[in-house]
C-alpha cells in the first residue's frame, strides 16, 4: 500500500515509517520547504506571514512542529492559529491579510494519517500548475535557507470566534428564526476541532438544547471519521429516541457536513447542499455548480428557482473554478461540502449548518418532512481494481463510442456524454460516472437513478461492459 501521496493539494500519508515512502520528518520538510519557495516568488500580499492551524489528530503538535520550523528557517513568520477547522483556516489566512496557509489534517482519513493542504493568498487550495511546482521542487536538494537573522517568528492566535462571527454576519442565516424555533440538536464531532467550534455555533445561533457526542479534541476517533451512515450508528440511536430534532455530523477538519433527521435516518450527504442551496436560490436566484459524480437533484432544484447548473471536474478547486466562471450563488461537492461564495471559496461546515437551519426554521417542518420536499434520487458506488492491460484511457474511448447521445441503453436514451474527468454518460433518468482513482489502480464506478436497485444494476453492467473489452 502506497504510505505517502503526493497531489497537486498537498502531500499525506501514513505518519511514520520509511523515508521514502510515509509522512515523517523528511518529506514533511521537503514539502514545506518547497511551498515556501512558490509562496515567496508568488504571492503579492508582501506580509511575510503563513497560517498555520491543525486539526486535532494526535501527531498534529509533531507535524506542526516541523511545518513551523520549516517556514521560520525559510524566512517567513509563522501565524499559529492552533486547533481549528480547514474553513477557519482559509479565512484567516484573507481577514489577516498572509501571503498563504496550511492546514495540517488528513480530511476523513483515519487517524495514522496526517496531511499538510496548502492555501494560497486567497486562502484557496493550489491550483494544478502551483501544485505540480511543489511536488517538482520538494524533490531537488537546493533548499537555501536564511541566515540567524532573519529567521521569521512564531505568533499565536485564535481565530474560531472570528469564523462564527462571520458566519452570523451573513445575510441569509437567520439566528432569530433558528432561535424561535427551538431545535434539540445532536452532533457528532468525532474528537476533532469540531467539538470546539460547532457547540459554540449553535448556542450563538440560539440553539439552547444541545446534545454533544464524541466532542473532546484529542484526535482518539471513536469511530471511522469518515461521516459516511454505517459510521454513525451511535448518534442515529439518540434520533431514533426522540432525544432530539436533528442530527449534525462533521469530520475531522469540519468541512464535510452530514445531517441526521429526527427519525434516525441519514438526510444524506448529497442532499446537504441541495438543501442549502435551495434556501439561498429562494432568497438570492442565480446559478449553482457541482461534480460530476455529484447528485442530479442539484440541477433539479436549481431549474426550479430559474438558475442554471453546470458540473466541473471532481475536486473542490475544479468546483470553485467553475463557480467563479459561471458566477455561481452557492456550490459544493455531494460529500456534503458546502461552497458559498458570500463567505468564501471553500467547504464550511458551518456555513452549512447556520444555512440549513435558517432554512428548517423558515420552513417549519421536520428534517424528514424537508428531505421529502427534494427529488428522490439513490446513487451506488463501486470500484473496479485495475489490471496492467485495463488502460483508462481505452476504457473511456471505448465508453464514448459505445454511448453517444441519441443511443437507448438499460432502458433509457443517452442524452449527454462529458469526459473533463473520465467519463460521465447522462441518461434520460440517470447516470453513469466512470472516472481513476488519484491514489489507487482503480476506477471508480458511481451511478445514480430513481431507485437504488436500478442504480446499483447500472453500475453492474457499466462494470460487465469494461471487463469484456478484454
Amino acid at each position: 500500500m502506497n504510505q505517502l501521496i503526493k497531489s497537486i493539494s498537498g502531500i499525506r500519508g501514513v505518519v511514520g515509517g520509511p523515508a521514502d515512502n510515509s509522512l515523517n520528518p523528511f518529506n514533511i520538510t521537503k514539502f514545506t520547504a518547497a511551498y515556501a519557495r512558490w509562496i515567496r516568488s508568488h504571492s503579492t500580499r508582501g506580509s511575510n506571514q503563513i497560517v498555520v492551524g491543525r486539526d486535532a489528530r494526535i501527531s498534529g503538535e509533531m507535524v506542526f512542529q516541523l511545518v513551523s520550523g520549516t517556514l521560520m528557517g525559510m524566512g517567513f513568520d509563522v501565524l499559529d492559529i492552533g486547533l481549528a477547522t480547514t474553513p477557519t483556516t482559509e479565512l484567516a489566512v484573507t481577514m489577516t491579510g498572509s501571503d498563504g496557509g496550511i492546514i495540517i489534517t488528513a480530511s476523513h482519513n483515519p487517524k495514522q494519517w496526517n496531511a499538510l493542504k496548502l492555501l494560497n493568498q486567497d486562502g484557496e487550495f493550489f491550483d494544478k500548475a502551483a501544485g505540480q511546482y511543489v511536488i517538482e521542487t520538494a524533490e531537488q536538494d537546493d533548499f537555501e535557507f536564511v541566515g540567524v537573522d532573519a529567521i521569521g517568528h512564531l505568533k499565536q492566535a485564535d481565530f474560531t470566534q472570528k469564523h462564527i462571527d462571520a458566519v452570523l454576519a451573513l445575510d441569509l442565516v437567520d439566528k432569530d428564526a433558528i432561535a424561535k424555533a427551538g431545535f434539540r440538536v445532536a452532533i457528532d464531532c468525532v474528537n476533532s476541532v469540531g467539538g470546539i467550534v460547532i457547540p459554540r455555533l449553535l448556542e450563538a445561533l440560539g440553539v439552547k438544547d444541545i446534545i454533544a457526542l464524541n466532542c473532546t479534541p484529542d484526535g482518539i476517533f471513536p469511530h471511522n471519521p469518515e461521516p459516511l451512515p454505517q459510521h454513525l450508528t451511535e448518534i442515529s440511536d439518540v434520533l431514533k429516541q426522540g432525544k432530539a430534532d436533528l442530527g449534525i455530523v462533521v469530520d475531522p477538519d469540519v468541512d464535510r457536513l452530514a445531517l441526521v433527521c429526527e427519525n434516525g435516518e441519514m438526510f444524506g450527504e448529497e442532499y446537504t447542499l441541495v438543501s442549502c442551496a435551495d434556501y439561498v436560490l429562494s432568497k438570492t436566484p442565480g446559478n449553482t455548480v457541482s461534480n460530476l459524480s455529484s447528485t442530479r437533484a442539484l440541477r433539479d432544484v436549481t431549474r426550479a428557482r430559474g438558475g442554471e447548473y453546470e458540473a466541473a471536474a471532481v475536486g473542490e478547486l475544479n468546483v470553485v473554478a467553475l463557480m467563479k466562471a459561471k458566477n455561481a450563488v452557492i456550490g459544493g461537492e455531494g460529500n456534503g461540502g458546502v461552497i458559498y461564495p458570500a463567505s468564501h471559496y471553500g467547504r464550511d461546515a458551518l456555513v452549512g449548518v447556520a444555512l440549513f437551519l435558517s432554512n428548517l426554521a423558515h420552513k417549519g417542518c421536520k428534517a424528514s418532512e424537508l428531505r421529502a420536499q427534494y427529488p428522490a434520487y439513490f446513487m451506488d458506488k463501486q470500484r473496479l481494481d485495475l489490471t496492467p492491460e485495463m488502460k483508462l484511457p481505452l476504457i473511456f474511448d471505448a465508453l464514448k463510442a459505445k454511448f453517444q447521445p441519441g443511443v437507448q441503453a438499460f432502458n433509457s436514451t443517452v442524452e449527454r456524454i462529458t469526459d473533463i474527468d473520465g467519463v460521465k454518460i447522462d441518461f434520460a433518468d440517470k447516470w453513469v460516472h466512470v472516472r481513476g482513482s488519484n491514489t489507487e489502480p482503480i476506477a471508480r464506478i458511481y451511478t445514480e437513478a430513481q431507485s437504488a436497485e436500478e442504480a446499483h444494476l447500472l453500475a453492474e453492467d457499466i462494470k460487465s461492459f469494461v471487463l469484456n473489452l478484454l
